[in-house]
């Protein structure tokens, strides 16, 4: 058996069945390989778009996605989508093919062991034949169990050389993880009970961490016993938020300041699966007289004010909170805390549209398209909200309860949502989704319509078109420059989205918005809708951050 065999035939006990990539002379026989065991092949257009869409199949999957490319310049353009899944904590593998070994002649040559270190993944060099099925391995295992990229480097003659002792009996590296409930210090847990049973206003925020442990249950039993309020981070937007009247959305500045108010109340926060990070808690302004209570399976965590938590619980979220509800119990502890007609209908208003839009001909204010999407689209379809100033918009604006996937914070790269969202329809078996993304954005990596279209992924791309680079624009005149150094103008990106083979539309009113998502909803496709948008609204965390409105 050939190298290249082997390392195929590994990578598909480890589970994989989709490939995202570009094939070149290191690495179409591992390609060739895997087709032939039936691995989904998906050429892409550009490598870092691949990595992209990787990224996002393992975000939808839970599993590490996969990404390859030929060596050197194949390479090279995995940089800025490694470090967005560097940031997001994405279980990936690169399979990365490589020049021959030690011909640093090469015209194709990279020092790929220190680009891998540049962009913040692990390396694992496959430096001779006995080496590769352990690489393989200990790809899966360091991706599965740290939650990061690992690239495999493959120098070419290696893989094709012959593997004299091919292991017929591989086990993957899923039978060398043992994951046992992780259970808290019962002294901990007695500590948490003191700073809740002693507070009067609770506030529970729910992240990332406490949604993929499905501890949803649990959260809500918590909060009915305490009087609390719910609120989530980016990472895990609209979770639970149709299951209780006292969910007040995001905490942080995406917040809005109805619920910003009541937040400030709290004097104790219980953190479930969430880092705490600035964003979070505004670096500790927005809990100025809150305890804090961690629930997280680190160790130890130091929170967006530069503080650890008064009470941290190591331990996976639904024992930690059923223990402490044990706890409460026990006491026969009940807070009434937020839990008031008056904190309802507060929550109620702040549901509300704005009384009026700005009117600007041929063009729509962002919020209404948002409320628009938000009503018009069915709640079963996933969300992926990419990053800039309309995506503010979005991310507060956005109120149903469905599956949202922020890119926000992740090395603050733009264009990147629409291949996670690709990659993540794909997972869940091309079930429709939509993204929403700038016009700079989106076009930055406009080939890979193609790829949706030439793949028959049903993905609607909502493009919000300022015409420009909406977040350089309005802190150009923030800051007193010019802002029409930033405004870039686009053609019609519907009649473009034609040209790729999908549908397209380009919508400058409210009607025309909802016809062209009728339209799609009846016959879901590669679509793109073109939303002209005015530049005269300023989302209100550029208020607060820019001009420092209080809002």
């Amino acid at each position: 058996m050939k190298v290249y065999e082997a390392l195929a035939e590994a990578f598909v006990r480890e589970g994989t069945s989709d490939v995202f990539g570009m094939m070149g002379d290191a690495n179409m026989h591992w390609m060739n390989a895997l087709a032939e065991r039936g691995v989904r092949l998906y050429e892409v257009r550009h490598e870092g778009s691949g990595l992209g869409m990787a990224d996002g199949w393992a975000r939808g999957a839970g599993q590490p996605g996969v990404v390859t490319t030929t060596s050197g310049p194949g390479v090279a353009q995995l940089a800025t989508s490694m470090i967005v899944a560097s940031r997001a904590g994405t279980p990936l593998v690169a399979f990365c093919g490589e020049v021959t070994l030690g011909d640093d002649s090469a015209v194709q040559y990279l020092d790929q062991r220190r680009f891998a270190e540049a962009i913040e993944c692990e390396f694992i060099h496959v430096a001779r034949p006995e080496a590769a099925q352990e690489a393989v391995r200990r790809a899966f295992y360091l991706a599965r169990t740290e939650s990061r990229p690992v690239m495999i480097s493959a120098p070419v003659d290696v893989q094709l050389a012959e593997l004299d002792d091919y292991d017929e009996d591989y086990e993957p590296s899923t039978t060398l993880i043992s994951r046992p409930r992780m259970l808290p210090d019962p002294d901990a847990v007695r500590a948490a009970r003191d700073l809740v049973q002693n507070a009067e206003r609770v506030v529970i925020i729910a992240g990332r961490g406490a949604r993929k442990a499905d501890a949803g249950e649990e959260i809500l039993a918590l909060q009915e016993r305490t009087g609390a309020l719910l609120a989530t981070t980016l990472q895990a937007k609209n979770w639970l938020c149709d299951r209780t009247d006292f969910h007040v959305g995001l905490s942080g500045l995406f917040g809005d300041k109805a619920s910003m108010e009541l937040l400030q109340e709290a004097d104790c926060v219980i953190a479930v699966g969430a880092s705490l990070n600035h964003y979070t808690i505004e670096s500790g302004y927005l809990y100025p007289e809150a305890k804090y209570v961690h629930i997280d399976t680190a160790p130890h965590l130091v929170m967006g004010n530069g503080k650890a938590a008064d009470c941290h619980l190591q331990a996976d979220a639904v024992t930690a909170l059923a223990l402490l509800t044990e706890e409460l119990d026990a006491g026969s502890v009940r807070l009434e805390g937020y839990h008031t007609d008056d904190v309802r209908q507060r929550l109620t208003a702040r549901l509300q549209p704005p009384a009026e839009y700005v009117r600007e001909p041929g063009l729509l204010d962002p919020r209404e398209a948002i409320w628009i999407l938000d009503r018009e689209l069915p709640g079963e379809m996933g969300l992926v909200l990419g990053s800039g100033h309309q995506t503010d918009f979005g991310t507060m604006l956005f109120q149903r309860s469905r599956d949202v996937l922020s890119n926000y914070g992740m090395f603050g790269a733009i264009g990147q949502a629409p291949l996670i969202a690709l990659g993540q329809m794909i997972a869940n078996g091309n079930r429709p989704g939509f993204v929403v993304e700038g016009d700079a954005s989106f076009l930055m990596h406009l080939s890979e319509f193609e790829t949706a279209c030439r793949y028959d992924v049903p993905l609607l791309v909502v493009v919000m078109n300022d015409q420009g680079l909406g977040a350089e624009y309005h802190k150009a005149k923030a800051m007193k420059l010019d802002p029409d150094l930033a405004t870039i103008s686009t053609p019609e990106l519907g009649r473009v989205a034609e040209a790729l083979g999908g549908g397209g539309a380009t919508v400058r009113s409210a009607r025309e918005l909802r016809e062209a998502l009728a339209e799609y909803v009846s016959n879901p496709r590669p679509t793109v809708i073109d939303v002209r948008i005015t530049r005269q609204v300023l989302s209100t965390p550029y208020r607060r951050i820019q001009y420092g409105e209080d809002v």
